[in-house]
This record gives structure tokens, sequence and C-alpha cells, in this order.
């Protein structure tokens, strides 16, 4: 028999959390399938390295007035959290989370391996069993299981990292997360860029020769908004900047992405990025002595002498939103975003053994200038595409078959990239890069 939730209804309105942890809307971070063995764990209220200490001491202070007793929150995985980064990732904010509101043991479980299929479902369903009042869940293609779990037990809370269908579903107990992962990566770009400069500056190559690679998961939307926003942050410090992308069509084969970067690197980059957060391109880099900006972990262990800096999402900010929108009695929004001013966007520490004299200024400027929102990744002032300024974009905004523009999104002189929804529809390949299906 599926247990019904208590919400309770407090007095206390959650302010300081309105204000640490605003609403917008998402993005998706589509793993790869998973192995049909469901393992259920219990996690432990270990706090983990990698959290976002000023979002803890804030979401800390504000929550205490909060009785969380009648919570009890699952979190189905696609991965075991041991196997995957992706997953650690969420693992993380998961136990920083936990001892944060001082949840018990068993108010918290973690399903893992749970691939995208009818077994997300039954997980779900399992959960609600098992007294949950809010299901969280980490992978794109669990979304359908879960929005059908979400109309079966209307008592219990939903809520989907990557997804897009929130929005538009109707669903009141069904609800989308994503971060402005954009920013990170502009930042890490930055990064990116001033090394660039310095190897000019030391004559180890010439302005012209400043070209970056890419390794890009599919030549899907997330993909390229992420990559383009790293490229834009480099153009931002070292103009002559250009970058080529290849793709692994896969969101992690440590393979592909060590070949695809060996490639690149053979083709005359001179830097390398990734989307997927494996350790197949940072340690190609150190083996051919390339400098390397990752994603969600930090690689100076990978990369001693070669890795610069990680962008990262953190998602604790968002699980103490839910979870405090529960224990308050607050409706939940159907479609979330953070970004640096929320604490959903980090970069991992920098490497000033490799970075270029200044870094860490011009890293603090700039997130300085994203949390004050005087910042815009995509100004359609800094890119052209096919020599000309965008001055107007219809983005496929709206979830259908029809994979049609839907959507006006260039505002205010930029596009609005999460500001319509939170999974990311910046598709464009601007020009200065290069992007290879194979």
């Amino acid at each position: 028999m599926k247990k019904t939730a208590k919400i309770l209804a407090l007095v206390l309105a959650l302010c300081m959390v309105i204000a640490c942890f605003a609403a917008c809307n998402n993005a998706t971070e589509d793993p790869t399938n998973a192995s049909d063995d469901a393992a259920t764990d219990v996690v432990t209220d270990e706090a983990t390295e990698g959290s976002s200490e000023d979002a803890s001491e804030d979401a800390t202070a504000a929550d205490v007035a909060l009785d969380y007793s009648d919570i009890k929150v699952g979190f189905i995985f696609l991965h075991a959290p041991t196997d995957s980064t992706y997953d650690k990732n969420f693992m993380n904010a998961v136990e920083e989370v936990q001892a944060n509101l001082g949840l018990s043991d068993d108010q918290v479980i973690v399903m893992s391996n749970i691939p995208e299929s009818s077994e997300c479902y039954e997980a779900a369903m399992d959960l609600v069993d098992e007294g949950c009042n809010i299901i969280f869940g980490d992978s794109f293609g669990h979304e359908p299981y879960l929005m059908q779990a979400a109309q079966e037990c209307p008592d219990v809370q939903f809520c989907h990292a990557t997804g897009d269908d929130a929005n538009t579903a109707n669903i009141a107990n069904y609800h989308n997360a994503f971060a402005s992962i954009y920013e990170g990566r502009y930042v890490a770009g930055i990064v990116a860029g001033m090394k660039i400069n310095e190897m000019i500056a030391d004559g180890k190559i010439t302005a012209d020769q400043a070209k970056m690679g890419y390794v890009g998961a599919f030549p899907y939307a997330e993909v390229i908004s992420g990559y383009t926003s790293f490229y834009l942050g480099a153009k931002s410090v070292c103009p002559t900047v250009t970058m080529d992308v290849k793709y692994t069509n896969s969101w992690f084969d440590i393979d592909a992405e060590r070949t695809q970067a060996i490639a690149l690197i053979e083709s005359g980059c001179v830097l390398i990025s990734q989307h997927a957060d494996s350790e197949g391109a940072p340690k190609a880099c150190e083996e051919y002595k390339v400098p390397n900006v990752a994603y969600n972990v930090n690689t100076s262990d990978m990369g001693p002498t070669t890795a610069l800096i990680s962008s990262k999402i953190n998602w604790a900010p968002y699980m103490t939103y839910m979870i405090n929108c529960v224990a308050s009695g607050e409706e939940i929004v159907a479609d979330w975003c953070g970004g640096f001013a929320e604490g959903s966007v980090e970069l991992t520490e920098l490497n000033t053994d490799v970075a270029a004299e200044g870094t860490q200024e011009a890293i603090d400027a700039a997130v300085k200038a994203f949390k004050e929102g005087t910042l815009h990744v995509y100004d359609t002032a800094t890119f052209t595409v096919n020599g000309e300024t965008l001055t107007s974009y219809m983005a496929d905004v709206v979830p259908d078959a029809n994979y049609e523009g839907d959507t006006e999104v260039i505002v205010d002189g930029h596009f609005a990239e999460s500001e319509f929804r939170s999974a990311p529809y910046f598709n464009i390949i601007i020009d200065g890069i290069t992007a290879v299906t194979e």
C-alpha cells in the first residue's frame, strides 16, 4: 500500500531560503545505460569534499527553524556512485544535505543502478511504499517513469534532474531542476584563454595557432550550449582563439574520450576541454603535455602538469530547496535552475602551478559579475553566425516531437538560455567553432 506523505504546515515562511535559492528552470545530463542490477543503499551522514561551503552555511542558518522529522527522501541513481562520476556528484550533494539538515539514515534512501526503463517506475513505487514523501531521479531518461509515478501518487513530490517536461506536463507534484553550468564553463574558458595568451607571450605558439579542442558527447543542445560558453569565455580574453569539436556519441566512454582528445591534439589543438567527466581526456593531455580543462571533478592528480580547473554542478542547493518546501508546506516550482548566485555552479580549485598569472583574479571578477547579473554568456555582440550578428532566434523550448523553433529567445541583446526552460536549448554553431560529426 502506498503511504501518504505528511506535509507540515509551518507558520514560518522560507524567506531566507527563497533568497538563497531563487527559482529559474533546467537542462539535461543524459548518461549512458546502466546495469540491470538494482542495489539499495542507505546514505551515511558524512559530508563530502566538493560541497559549496557558503551555500551550506546559508542553508543551515535558514533551515534551523524547520522540522524535518516527517521528511523521508528517496533518490534514484542511474549508476552506482562508486562507478560513475556523474552519480557520485549527486551522492556528494545527498550526503552534504543530510548532514546539514540533520536527517537520520532511515530518512534517506538511495537506489542505485536504476536504468532508464520501467525499472525506474518500479523503484519509485518501492520508495513510495517505503514512506518517502520526496523522490528524486538523476537521469534524463528517468523522466517518463517518474511522471507516471507522480500521477499515481499525488501526495508525493517527484523531483527530476535534467528533464524538460515539467513546465508543460501540468502535474502538480512533478518538478524539473538543473543548473546554469554554462556560467561555469564560460569562466573555465577564461582560464583556458589566459593560458593560451601565456603560451603566445612565451613564444610557444603564435596568435594564429590559438586553437582549442573540445571532446563533446552528442551533438545535442546541452553539449553545444556547454562548449559554446567555454569558447566564448576563452574568446573574451584571447580574441584569436578558435575551437574544433569532436564527438564521442556517448555520455561516458573513457576510451573514446581519450581517442578524440589525442586526435584533436595531433590536429594542432593546444588546449583540450570536454563535456564528460571521465579520465580519458585529462590523462591524454598529461601524456601529451597539453593543458586541460575538465568537468565535475578536480583532475590535478591525473594531470599535475596540465590540469587547469573544472566547472561543476553542486546539487545541494536544489535538494535543500525541495526538502525545505515540503517541510514548510511551500510549493516546489515546476522548473528550477541555479547558477553561481545560488551556489549551484562551482569551480574546482585552480591549479596555480599550471595556470597563467592573474587567472584567479579574472575568475573572481567573472563570478562576481554573474552573481550580480551583469554578465550574459551569450551576448550577441560577442559572436556571429555565418558572419552575421544574431538578432532573432526561434528556439525549440516547448518539448514536442516536431523539434521546431517555438520561442523567440533573443532578449535584450543576448540569447536567453535557461530563462524560458532550465534544460538547455542553445543549439547554434557559431563562427570560430568547427564541429565534426563522424
